[in-house]
């Protein structure tokens, strides 16, 4: 699976649980950038990620995550 395609997945889940259409992804992207995502909601967007790709992140991997690029790294990698 390409990264790109992996981010347009990704924005969708963003943008469907931070409940705003405006939300555009890039590897650089993180909780700062954008205002909704804030620690609960990044519990709702782990888990929508986890269910849309199949997959289950540890605890170590998603702390280890700066931005939305080495979530995508991540994921690739599973």
């Amino acid at each position: 699976m390409e990264k790109s395609e992996i981010l347009k997945r990704i924005q969708a889940i963003f943008q469907d649980v931070l409940d705003n259409e405006d939300i555009e992804l890039n590897a650089e992207t993180t909780a700062e950038d954008i205002e909704e995502w804030d620690s609960l909601s990044h519990i709702q967007l782990i888990v929508a990620i986890e269910k849309e790709f199949k997959i289950k992140f540890t605890s170590k991997e998603i702390l280890s995550w700066k931005n939305v690029g080495e979530m995508i790294e991540c994921i690739m990698f599973k």
